[in-house]
């Protein structure tokens, strides 16, 4: 893949969210939902207007990845989670913490890092300072 290359919509997000205005598309029903979308996936709405993203989103899942892909081998171990920010859910890698020491109820915010295995740009989720 060339570096020139983006993922229409994703990447213009990944921007947005890595200078700290992170957004989601949320229709007239309050339905959230992440960028590209055109329609509400829950409802059908096409008017979708950007929402500004909390700062901050609670892990409602996760799941600890001892044997990767090969895609993902050199990021081994490492923990993917499901947070809720406000009207959306979102996917990611935690970072900056023991993979093992992540629990559902762990406050976290949003950290564009990059894969040490691919070297592209991922979502993802780091605890909150207490």
């Amino acid at each position: 893949m060339s570096d020139d290359v983006q993922d229409e919509g994703f990447d213009e997000w990944l921007d947005a969210a890595a200078d700290g205005e992170a957004y989601y598309l949320e229709c007239p029903e309050s339905h959230g939902s992440l960028p590209p979308r055109r329609v509400c996936p829950d409802c059908g709405a096409t008017d979708l207007a950007e929402t500004p993203l909390p700062d901050a989103g609670t892990i409602e899942t996760v799941t600890v990845t001892h044997v990767p892909t090969p895609a993902f081998e050199e990021d081994a171990p490492y923990a993917t989670a499901i947070a809720r920010f406000g009207g959306v859910r979102l996917t990611g890698q935690v970072v900056g913490v023991d993979p093992d020491a992540v629990e559902t109820g762990l406050e976290v915010e949003l950290a564009v890092t990059v894969s040490e295995t691919t070297g592209e740009r991922v979502l993802g989720l780091e605890p909150v300072d207490r």
